[in-house]
């Protein structure tokens, strides 16, 4: 009998096999990670960041899901077990076995585009502390400005990311280094940032900035970062959904006026929630928000049963995206055309107020089945460690062109975004990449590296 008659074990099989490609090309022998540099001073890289979040959002999150159809809530048989169609078991199986496809031929891109040696052809004149605080300041400055110029959002976007990395890393040298200016501005600039999008109310955004930190604290502090990640992650997961749930209440009820939301006492905003809400809204978070598997099924639920797969039509519409507005006054908005398949295919309600955009998988799916998820996945892969490759060339090495301007420019790149916005990053992320480049050469930040060596260590 076919494995995939058995969905409970297939799933599973599926599931696991998301950690042996972890294992395979990351910890084990035959792993294929740049040479130049140990794996702790490399986290950055896409073979590392990008798979984790990637493949950890839509490989190895679903094991929520799947529990919660088998009867489990919070590891523990529910009160009243609901009984799930064989039918939707078997599709949580099929999209698993999809999932991981799609994660083999991201890894498949990332390793066929990765180089064993990178050696930079140019390298920074100044210290890293004024390179990080330049980097910073003008970043943020640009992007002020670019944010009140029509159709300069996208670029306004990246440089507030570019900012953000800048002060991050700032603040962790300044630990390092025990420099109190360095500290104070870094610390301002990324819990200021933090703050900000608490106020929010999205649980994405204050994950990230987590990810940010720990990432860029890794590389110095390993043994306190595993030590403090873990047990931080966990308390944030179960405390975030309810959390952040009051907060938009708040923001509803006050009409998303700054002013009365920022009077929140953040530190009793739980303090009327009861445990069994809290469970009940991190159960539910685990299950349908930080996977997408439960969208996923919905998809592969009605395509091509009900409805032939798209062909070029996803990525003829991403091919549009591109074309600035200036240039095409009546040109039709991306997020109504990215939403149009969500709502054809029913995956939610058009009347509900939610954006339920695909993902790179889903898209790959719809247009093309398992070639097209073969395919653009492959080409995922590729393309982001092409980028990273040229970052690093441009920008003096891994320190500064992979840590802080190739994540900062296309974060995007993490967790995945519906083809139309996510090629619209890319070209116009290289685009801002090189301008940068070119202006930070003109400045004489960076000059030529005549005999460019490949080992580098980190700032």
């Amino acid at each position: 009998m076919a494995l995939f008659q058995v969905p409970e074990l297939s799933y599973l099989i599926a599931w696991l096999g998301s950690f042996f490609i972890f294992y395979s090309t990351l910890f084990s022998s035959v792993r294929f990670l740049s040479a130049e540099l140990p794996i702790h001073q490399q986290v950055m890289r896409p073979i590392v960041l990008i798979q984790l979040v990637f493949a950890g959002y839509m490989c190895c999150s679903s094991i929520f899901y799947f529990m919660d159809h088998q009867g489990f809530h919070f590891f523990s048989m529910k009160n009243e077990h609901i009984f799930y169609p064989e039918e939707q078991i078997y599709l949580i199986a099929k999209c698993q076995r999809i999932c991981l496809l799609a994660h083999a031929a991201l890894v498949t891109g990332i390793i066929i585009s990765t180089k064993r040696t990178i050696r930079p052809k140019y390298k920074c004149s100044i210290t890293e502390s004024q390179l990080l605080t330049r980097t910073c300041l003008t970043s943020y400055a640009l992007a002020f400005l670019l944010s009140g110029v029509q159709g300069t959002l996208q670029f306004a976007l990246m440089l507030f990311n570019l900012g953000l990395f800048s002060g991050a890393l700032l603040l962790v040298r300044g630990i390092k280094n025990k420099s109190p200016e360095n500290i104070l501005m870094g610390a301002s600039v990324f819990l200021a940032n933090l703050s900000i999008h608490i106020f929010s109310g999205y649980k994405e955004i204050i994950i990230s900035h987590l990810i940010i930190f720990a990432s860029l604290s890794y590389p110095f502090y390993r043994k306190t970062t595993q030590i403090l990640v873990v047990p931080f992650a966990i308390s944030l997961f179960v405390l975030l959904p309810s959390f952040t749930k009051n907060i938009r209440k708040i923001a509803w009820a006050n009409e998303g006026r700054l002013s009365e939301i920022q009077k929140i006492d953040y530190l009793n905003v739980l303090e009327d929630t009861s445990f069994e809400e809290i469970e009940n809204d991190n159960w539910d978070f685990l299950t349908n928000r930080l996977s997408e598997i439960g969208m996923f099924t919905g998809y592969v639920g009605k395509v091509p049963e009900s409805r032939d797969y798209y062909g070029l039509d996803i990525l003829e519409n991403s091919i549009q995206a591109l074309i600035p507005r200036i240039l095409w006054n009546d040109k039709p908005n991306t997020e109504k055309i990215s939403m149009e398949r969500v709502y054809e295919l029913g995956i939610v309600n058009q009347a509900s107020n939610v954006s339920a955009k695909s993902r790179p998988v889903v898209d790959g799916y719809l247009s093309g089945g398992l070639s097209g998820v073969f395919i653009l996945m492959l080409l995922y892969g590729y393309a982001a460690q092409s980028i990273c490759n040229m970052a690093e060339s441009w920008f003096g090495g891994y320190s500064f062109g992979c840590t802080i301007v190739f994540n900062s420019l296309f974060q995007q790149l993490w967790r995945g975004n519906n083809l139309e916005f996510l090629l619209n990053n890319l070209v116009y992320g290289t685009l801002l990449m090189l301008l940068i480049f070119r202006t930070m050469k003109l400045a004489h930040i960076l000059i030529p590296e005549p005999h460019a060596h490949p080992h580098h260590s980190i700032l």
